[in-house]
This record gives structure tokens, sequence and C-alpha cells, in this order.
């Protein structure tokens, strides 16, 4: 399957913990007012990608992947292969989204793709809610949630270990 991709950053460590390839997906009806990628915002942006090219990338540099945007949960059922593969190769995903994590437990597409995700960062960015001391997420309202704990509960479960200043013990 095709995924519409509107850039690929190898070996970034400000989107999830560690170095990462980020995977920046076409597509988002959210239109956060201050938003840093405006460019991901038009479902025909970038160019369509296989995930096989897209696998062949991550093996390359052999980081960790982020899926961002736009906002990959409108191209969910597109990511679930590529995904899955990730995980039987033994990669940690992380995903940002728009969408609370109580909102994509109403869609199958995104709960078919959480199954495979490990971080969820959930929520939209909320421009008066920014904060740039935060870790790995813009705005106060977003969380960073352990999605496999979280799914077992059946509610969100914070994933403080990503969460806590960097510089304390």
């Amino acid at each position: 399957m095709m995924l519409r991709v509107v850039d690929i950053v190898e070996g970034t460590s400000v989107d999830g913990a560690g170095l990462r390839t980020a995977i920046y997906t076409a597509g988002c009806a959210h239109a956060c007012p201050g938003c840093h990628n405006p460019e991901t915002w038009p479902f025909d942006s970038g160019r369509e990608v296989s995930g096989e090219e897209l696998m062949s990338i991550v093996e390359r540099n052999g980081f960790n992947v982020t899926f961002s945007g736009g906002d990959p949960m409108y191209q969910a059922e597109a990511i679930v292969p590529f995904a899955r593969e990730l995980k039987n190769r033994g990669y940690d995903i992380w995903c940002y989204t728009g969408f609370t994590f109580e909102q994509l437990l109403e869609r199958p597409d995104a709960l078919r793709l959480m199954r495979f995700i490990d971080v969820l960062v959930d929520g939209p960015f909320v421009e008066n809610l920014r904060d740039p001391d935060l870790r790995f997420h813009g705005s106060s309202n977003q969380r960073i949630i352990d999605v496999q704990a979280s799914l077992a509960a059946g509610q969100a479960i914070e994933a403080t270990r990503y969460t806590c200043d960097p510089y304390s013990k």
C-alpha cells in the first residue's frame, strides 16, 4: 500500500526518544493555529511512497520510527502494514496526532494502527498553551501516552518517563 509522505527526516532527536526516522505524512484537517508544519495540511501534498521504500530508508540507518505530519491517523489504514513490519523487525514506533486517544478509540482504522504504536503524542496543538520547555510536545494540553498500557487499561496512561524534566535526577 502507498502512503502520501511530505518528508522523511533521518536521525532526528526532537520527534521522540533517541535518534529516529521521522516520516511526515500528508493531510491534516485540524489546521491548528501556530502549527509548525502547515505545508503538510493538504492531503495531496508530498508524494506517494511504498512501504518497501520506507523500510529501506529505516533499515539503512537503523533508527526507531516516528509518524508525524500532517496527521498520520488520516492514513491509518495505509500505515498498518508498514507499522506491523516495523514491529516485526523490532522497531519502536511513536506517532503524533491532533486527535485525542479517546477519539481514536472510536475509529476502527486508528485502533488497528495503535496496536503497533508504542507512544502516542495526542491532542491538537493549542497556540496559547505552547510551552517550549516541554519534551516531545508543543502545548501543555497534549499528552505522551503509553499506547499498549492504555489499550490494555481502556484509558489513556501517560508515559511519564518522557515528560519529566531531563535535567532532574
